[in-house]
């Protein structure tokens, strides 16, 4: 059975910084991994919004080419990107992250698995072919879209840490160490 909720923490909700309310959502399925839920029985969208911060991370300290490396260039990880992307708001976002897709399409896979198992560092013309400062320059903002979006989604639910926890106990069936 999934867990049906999309919990975020007291503290989290009240910060002025709209980046840890996605940063909550990011440690509630931490935890759950952690404790070996499957990513199957975790609320899809709370995974999405999990993923689409850490496209944006990566992008933000790397540029794309430092997604497509640490990433994989995984299909179903781009997949829900590309949804989370349309589902938040952002289709300028969603435009630019299709076009650096095409880029890659293009490219012979020789090519990429060259890419994806180098170094990202040094002489690296398809890193360099890959960045794209068009993402620094959209007016939609991720970290508020993202958060936003689990803000104002049905199964969200603000919680103290101890009911977090309580919930997530209830939900895997036993007591979790805290740290």
């Amino acid at each position: 059975m999934e867990f049906g909720r999309i919990i975020i923490s007291e503290t989290a909700m009240n910060s002025e910084n709209l980046q840890d309310v996605v940063h909550s959502n990011i440690s509630v399925i931490n935890l759950m991994r952690e404790e070996g839920v499957n990513d199957d029985l975790i609320h899809e969208d709370a995974l999405m919004s999990y993923y689409l911060d850490y496209y944006y991370s990566q992008y933000v300290t790397g540029n794309f080419p430092q997604f497509v490396h640490h990433s994989g260039w995984n299909k179903e990880l781009n997949e829900l990107i590309e949804e989370g992307l349309a589902l938040v708001g952002a289709p300028k976002h969603l435009e630019l992250f299709q076009q650096q897709s095409k880029k890659i399409k293009l490219m012979s896979s020789v090519k990429l698995n060259k890419f994806l198992k180098g170094k990202l560092e040094g002489v690296n013309p398809i890193r360099d072919l890959l960045n794209n400062d068009t993402f620094f320059e959209i007016e939609e903002n991720l970290v508020t879209l993202n958060a936003d979006f689990l803000k104002t989604h049905p199964d969200f639910e603000v919680l103290s840490v101890d009911d977090m926890f309580a919930a997530l106990e209830e939900f895997v069936g036993h007591e979790i160490k805290r740290e």
